[in-house]
């Protein structure tokens, strides 16, 4: 039974521009000028802590605490809009489910993510999952290797699936193979710098790839 290991913001949910909203309101309210929404879109995937750094390089730690408070409050009053599943995301991991071990290793917090996997009725789809509070933040691979211990895989025997270089990035440095997904917050260039074994446009594409190549053992493309 092969393991697959799932990105969370971008991948299987469609956050994306929730995410940007929420980050520009939370600058706006501690009085720092709003980053560009391209410049938000690519540091998701990173734990916030990180994020606020290199989205704010120059301003204090303290105004930063203050950031990071600032967009969990938004975060959790739904102030930057609605998030939903990307379409076939569902059918994608309750068709994985019937054979395959599902993990999580996102840079949401435990919090976040615990909130949203209830909201779907996923607490008890995904075998294992891990976040960058509780980690370290990606492109280091500590979240899968605590994966991979936990449920007893060697890293070749899985797979991540993220649509940012960061989880791919995660991925090479743990010496597990990815597969980049198009429709998230990095785009393709990025990703292919990354070399995965392939780089899919649609959640179709990916269920087939997932049911095909990789559960018969032809990870390459």
């Amino acid at each position: 039974m092969p393991l697959v290991i799932f990105d969370w913001d971008g991948t299987l949910m469609d956050s994306t521009a929730q995410i940007v909203r929420t980050v520009r309101a939370a600058a706006a309210d501690v009085g720092v000028a709003p980053p560009a929404p391209a410049a938000v879109q690519h540091i998701i995937g990173l734990s916030l802590d990180i994020a606020m750094q290199r989205l704010f390089p120059a301003v204090p730690e303290t105004q930063r605490a203050a950031l990071l408070a600032a967009y969990a409050r938004r975060f959790s009053a739904g102030d930057g809009g609605a998030a939903s599943l990307f379409e076939g995301a569902r059918a994608l991991i309750d068709d994985l489910a019937l054979s395959c071990d599902l993990a999580i290793a996102t840079g949401k917090s435990r919090r976040g993510l615990d909130r949203v996997l209830h909201e779907q009725g996923w607490q008890e789809r995904f075998q294992v999952t891990r976040c960058a509070d509780e980690s370290a933040s990606k492109p280091d691979p500590r979240m899968l290797y605590d994966i991979l211990e936990r449920l007893g895989y060697a890293a070749h025997e899985a797979v991540m699936v993220g649509d940012t270089s960061y989880d791919l990035a995660m991925a090479r440095a743990a010496g597990m193979p990815a597969i980049g997904v198009s429709w998230g917050a990095h785009a393709r260039p990025l990703l292919a710098a990354e070399n995965p074994l392939t780089i899919l446009d649609s959640m179709a594409a990916l269920r087939q790839y997932l049911q095909h190549r990789w559960r018969a053992g032809a990870v390459g493309v």
